[in-house]
């Protein structure tokens, strides 16, 4: 099928739902350097470094992932195609139980 201009409607909302992943990978981000760098562990730093590189890896995974979406709707939308299927969500709970795992760990130690 040929290449059509969609909606503008459609872009904008694929754009924002674009952002709302970086968003979200920011904010992983920032968690990440904040507990490798900042917080001092008073028992074992070691779970600290891990925790910060849970986040900082799931940040990464996460703005990338968002990118490819984003080109996979477009074009999709382009073409009239159906929307392809991600795995963006179960990525981001999976990376955030991880995250919340080492947490629990810190918090009991």
């Amino acid at each position: 099928m040929i290449d059509s201009e969609p909606d503008y409607r459609f872009t904008l909302a694929n754009e924002r739902t674009f952002l709302a992943w970086i968003r979200t990978a920011l904010a992983l981000l920032a968690a990440g350097v904040a507990v490798g760098q900042l917080f001092t562990a008073t028992h074992d730093e070691s779970l600290h470094q891990v925790l910060g590189i849970v986040c900082i890896t799931l940040a990464t995974t996460i703005a990338l992932g968002a990118f490819v979406r984003w080109r996979q709707v477009q074009s999709a939308m382009r073409r009239g195609d159906p929307l392809p299927t991600s795995s963006m969500v179960r990525l981001t709970v999976g990376g955030v139980c991880a995250a919340a795992l080492v947490c629990g760990t810190l918090v009991l130690t």
